[in-house]
């Protein structure tokens, strides 16, 4: 199991990444799986097993799914949802902010600090166990900090920091 899996570390989430999980595990349960089994149900009434591609591609889906299912439960019963909302215009940097920053050739690069199980580099979105994540993190706007890269330490400047806006109540 790695760290990003161990139960000792909190599964912080945004509201966004929980319902998107969420809406995984509720797709899987109630289309997908009955889906399978049904076809599986089918094709296993159709004779030889051993023979039966339907039969024998089913159990295999079916298996993926389930695993899936546990995965996803797991990850959800351990989730702690963070609305990044509640730090308002705060220039700190906490889970949730979505940070702008320069580096020493003056590239600016923004990323959004969200959970291990949302993250998505190519869309912005790092995980808050990252270095970057981990090197901006209480941070603020004006700070500079140091980061390790692939070709060595970098220092980067923090030029903005943005949360969600809260939800407006009804």
């Amino acid at each position: 199991m790695s760290d990003t899996q161990s139960p000792a570390i909190k599964n912080y989430l945004t509201p966004k990444g929980y319902a998107s999980l969420r809406a995984e595990w509720q797709q899987l349960m109630d289309v997908e799986r009955p889906k399978i089994v049904e076809t599986i149900h089918w094709a296993a009434k159709n004779g030889d097993r051993s023979e039966n591609g339907d039969y024998i591609y089913g159990k295999r889906r079916l298996r993926e799914i389930d695993r899936r299912i546990q995965f996803l439960t797991k990850r959800l019963e351990i989730a702690e949802v963070v609305d990044a909302s509640i730090h308002g215009t705060s220039e700190q940097i906490f889970f949730g902010a979505t940070v702008t920053y320069a580096d020493e050739s003056g590239e600016e690069r923004t990323v959004h600090i969200v959970g291990v199980d949302e993250a998505d580099s190519l869309a912005g979105q790092v995980s808050w166990i990252s270095p970057i994540a981990k090197a901006l993190t209480k941070n603020r706007v004006g700070d500079v900090v140091r980061l390790m890269t692939p070709s060595g330490w970098q220092e980067v400047e923090i030029l903005a920091v943005q949360y969600p806006h809260a939800p407006m109540p009804h």
